[in-house]
């Protein structure tokens, strides 16, 4: 498309769901600097279509772009994903029109690698339930020094395996390891993962469950990936492991892992996504026996927002400039 010529008429950037990137501790000047911009917190499906007509820039985290959508929409040239995953678009169909979808592939790693290690910890230590305890006063009426209302364990030792070996599960790994965990991984698609790291074990998946006391998923959805924890892969894990997910929510069969759970058949799980978002009431991970909910936060500290933020103009920038970066449907 190029930067418009002096005098021609700036192009219109609407964002349809800016809410969760930027509720008020960021600024969009970044993007007003290159267009029209229009910024909604949240868009209803109803209301994507006329929103976004007329617009050259369209940028989206999670309000889906589907064929039919972006049908209605001829004026259309770039769509932005605020995220890793892309899937709410149908990158083929843009394809097919010849319309650039960028993702940001990086801004998040040091956030959901500390996020995925904080909850790990919450389940060796429990914290917040013990500091929940001593508020509600037991503490004071403890005949002992201390006390504790769950085990305590000490990671040392325990075999940590990652599924996907991208960058976030290379994180992870160090992590793991420099609490003097052994560490395992396998790419992907289940076979051993690339590329070497040092003190990481490479294997491929069903050795992956089988080793594992603490088992952490780190790989993109996919129709391959969907439900890759599944009722006979869950059978597969040791008796009293802990699963963790803060990837993606579909990777889970989340029936089989509440009836793991509940059967006493894992020992724990800490999930930060689900398959449905915010979840239905019924989810059964929301009532499963020794399972953390948290709310799809891992990603969302300040500093990856604003590295966030930074790659999603500069995206549109480049675009705008005639030569797009970060497009995922070449």
């Amino acid at each position: 498309m190029g930067t418009p010529a002096a005098g021609s008429p700036r192009p219109r950037i609407v964002i349809l769901d800016g809410h969760t990137l930027n509720p008020g501790d960021q600024s969009w000047s970044g993007l007003e600097a290159l267009g029209d911009c229009q910024v909604h917190a949240r868009s209803a499906p109803h209301e994507v279509v006329d929103r976004c007509r007329g617009a050259a820039v369209v940028i989206t985290n999670k309000v889906p772009l589907s064929r039919a959508t972006l049908e209605q929409l001829p004026d259309l040239r770039c769509i932005g994903v605020t995220a890793t995953g892309y899937n709410i678009v149908d990158v083929a169909a843009a394809r097919e029109r010849g319309i650039p979808v960028t993702n940001v592939p990086t801004y998040g790693t040091r956030s959901v690698a500390q996020f995925t290690l904080a909850l790990i910890l919450e389940l060796a230590h429990r914290v917040g339930m013990h500091a929940d305890s001593v508020r509600a006063g037991d503490w004071s009426r403890c005949p002992d020094f201390c006390y504790w209302k769950s085990p305590l364990v000490e990671l040392e030792g325990m075999t940590l395996g990652i599924v996907g070996f991208g960058r976030i599960g290379r994180a992870v790994a160090d992590l793991g390891l420099a609490l003097g965990m052994r560490v395992l991984a396998s790419g992907r698609s289940g076979t051993p993962a690339v590329p070497d790291t040092t003190g990481v074990r490479r294997t491929d998946l069903a050795t992956l469950f089988r080793e594992s006391d603490v088992l952490s998923l780190h790989c993109p959805l996919t129709e391959e990936t969907r439900h890759l924890v599944s009722r006979e892969r869950l059978a597969l894990m040791k008796p009293g492991a802990w699963l963790i997910n803060t990837s993606r929510g579909p990777l889970v069969d989340e029936a089989a892992l509440a009836e793991a759970l509940n059967g006493g058949r894992l020992g724990a799980a800490a999930v930060d996504v689900l398959s449905v978002e915010p979840p239905d009431p019924g989810n059964p991970l929301l009532q499963a026996r020794n399972c953390l909910v948290t709310p799809h936060q891992a990603w969302a500290s300040l500093a990856a927002r604003k590295r966030l933020m930074a790659v999603a103009v500069e995206n549109v920038r480049a675009f705008l400039a005639g030569e797009p970066v970060n497009v995922v449907n070449r």
